[in-house]
C-alpha cells in the first residue's frame, strides 16, 4: 500500500521538496523510496536530508557488490590482471564497463559532481548511523550480458554504436537536462534510442532490475525479521527511472524472493545457432580446400594459402590498426588461421596477451585510464585501453578474414 503524506513529510526540508518519493508498506515494513539522478547535486543533498530528517532501521541502495566496492575503493581497478581478464574471456565486458564509466564521467565533468554521489552519501550515512546497508541491484555484468543476449544479431551493432556515441559525444549537457535523468536510468540513457524501441532490451536494463531489487528488499527484510533488531523502516535510494516499477513490484510481487533473485541473477545461455553456423561455414571452407586438393595439388595449395593469407592478414590488420607491437601483429597472423584447430582463447586474446606482455601496462596507464578513453586518441595512447582495443579489432579481423577466405576459395573452384 502507498502511504499518504503526513505532517512529517509535508514539513520536509527544502532539499527534499520536489524530490520523487514513494512510501510503500509490505509485511510490516515501511519502504521510503527516494528517486534520484545518478549525477545530481540536489539528489545527493536529498539523501543527506532524508537521513537527517527521518529515522530508519536500514538503508538500501541501487548498487551491486562490484559497483559498491568501486565506490569504496576507487583505485581497486588498478589491480586488474589483464592476462587473467583476457584468459577468462572478460575483455569485452571490461571494455563495455569502462565505456559506461566514461559516459558517467562526461556527465560528472559537466555537472561538477562525481557519478553516484547520492549512493555514496547513502552508504556514508548508513555507516555513520551504524545502520545495515543493503546492496539490492543486480551485478552490472549480469545485466549487460542479459541485455546483449536479449536482442538480435543486427541490433547488437546498434548497441555498440550507442555505447561509442555515449563516450565521444561532445555536446554540453545543461544542469536541467541532467536533472531530467530522474525520469530515466543511467544504463538506459547510454542506450536510450534502443531501450525505448526494444522491449527485450528495456526489460533487461529496467524491468528485470525493478523485479530483482523488489525481491532483494523482501529477501533482506525477511532476514532482518529473524534478527533481534528487525528493520521496520528502510530508506531505499534508487535511480528515479526505477521508482514506479520498483514500488509496483513491492506491492504486487508474489514470488518467493530468493527464487526470484536466483532466476534473475542467472545469465542466459548463449544462442547456439551462431556457433554452429560458424562451425558449418568453416567446415564447408575446409571441405572446399580438400576438394581443391582432390582436383589439383596446385589448386589445393592455392586455396590453403588463401585461407592463411585472408584470415591471418585481416587479423594482423586489426592488430596494426590497434597500434599493436610487431610481436602482437605476428601473433594475430599466426593464431587466426589455426583458430578452428585450437579451441580456447581466440586469436584476439592471443594477440592481446602478446601486446600486454611486450608493453606491460604502467601504473600511470591505470591512473589515467578513465580520462584517456574519453578521447579517441586515448585508446591508442593508454596501454590498458590499447590492449583491449587489440583484442576487439583482431577478433573482428579474424571473422572478416574467414568469410573473405571462404568467398575467395569458392569462387576459385567455380
Amino acid at each position: 500500500m502507498s502511504v499518504p503524506e503526513t505532517d512529517s513529510t509535508l514539513s520536509a526540508p527544502l532539499a527534499l521538496q520536489d524530490q520523487p518519493v514513494e512510501r510503500v508498506i509490505r509485511g510490516g515494513v515501511e519502504y521510503v523510496v527516494l528517486g534520484t539522478a545518478h549525477v545530481s547535486r540536489s539528489s545527493m543533498e536529498a539523501v543527506e536530508a532524508m537521513l537527517a530528517h527521518e529515522s530508519f532501521d536500514a538503508v538500501a541502495v541501487e548498487l551491486c557488490e562490484s559497483r559498491a566496492q568501486g565506490m569504496r575503493d576507487p583505485e581497486a581497478f588498478k589491480q586488474m590482471d589483464l592476462f587473467k581478464v583476457i584468459r577468462q574471456g572478460k575483455a569485452g565486458m571490461v571494455a563495455a564497463s569502462l565505456v559506461l564509466s566514461t559516459f558517467q564521467k562526461r556527465l560528472a565533468d559537466q555537472s561538477g559532481i562525481q557519478p553516484g554521489a547520492e549512493m555514496k552519501a547513502a552508504m556514508d550515512g548508513a555507516e555513520q548511523r551504524q545502520l545495515p546497508l543493503w546492496l539490492i541491484d543486480r551485478e552490472v555484468g549480469t545485466t549487460l550480458k542479459r541485455a546483449w543476449r536479449s536482442v538480435g544479431f543486427w541490433q547488437r551493432f546498434g548497441l555498440l554504436g550507442g555505447l561509442l556515441a555515449s563516450v565521444f559525444e561532445r555536446e554540453q549537457i545543461e544542469q536541467v537536462e541532467i536533472e531530467k535523468l530522474k525520469q530515466g536510468d543511467l544504463l538506459e540513457s547510454a542506450f536510450s534510442e534502443f531501450a525505448s524501441e526494444s522491449k527485450p532490451l528495456y526489460d533487461s536494463l529496467i524491468g528485470e532490475r525493478d523485479a530483482f531489487m523488489a525481491a532483494r528488499l523482501r529477501q533482506e527484510s525477511a532476514r532482518s525479521s529473524a534478527s533481534e533488531t528487525p528493520a521496520r523502516r528502510v530508506l531505499v535510494v534508487i535511480g528515479a527511472g526505477h521508482l514506479k516499477g520498483l514500488c509496483e513490484q513491492l506491492r504486487t510481487q508474489q514470488d518467493e524472493p530468493s527464487a526470484k533473485v536466483t532466476a534473475l541473477a542467472t545469465t542466459p545461455p548463449k544462442a547456439r545457432w551462431p556457433k554452429w553456423l560458424a562451425v558449418a561455414l568453416v567446415l564447408l571452407v575446409f571441405a572446399a580446400i580438400g576438394y581443391a586438393f582432390h582436383r589439383n595439388t596446385a589448386l589445393g595449395a592455392q586455396a590453403l594459402r588463401d585461407w592463411v593469407l585472408f584470415t591471418g592478414g585481416f587479423a594482423a590488420l586489426g592488430a596494426l590498426v590497434a597500434g599493436g607491437h610487431p610481436l602482437s601483429i605476428v601473433a594475430a597472423f599466426i593464431a587466426a588461421p589455426i583458430k578452428p584447430f585450437r579451441p580456447g582463447i581466440p586469436a584476439g586474446g592471443i594477440s592481446a596477451m602478446a601486446e600486454a606482455w611486450v608493453r606491460r601496462p604502467r601504473v600511470v596507464d591505470f591512473d589515467t585510464l578513465r580520462d584517456d578513453i574519453v578521447h579517441w586518441s586515448g585508446w591508442w595512447k593508454n596501454r590498458v585501453a590499447r590492449t583491449l582495443l587489440n583484442f576487439f579489432l583482431v577478433s573482428v579481423g579474424t571473422i572478416i578474414g574467414e568469410y573473405s577466405a571462404g568467398i575467395h576459395i569458392f569462387k576459385s573452384l567455380v
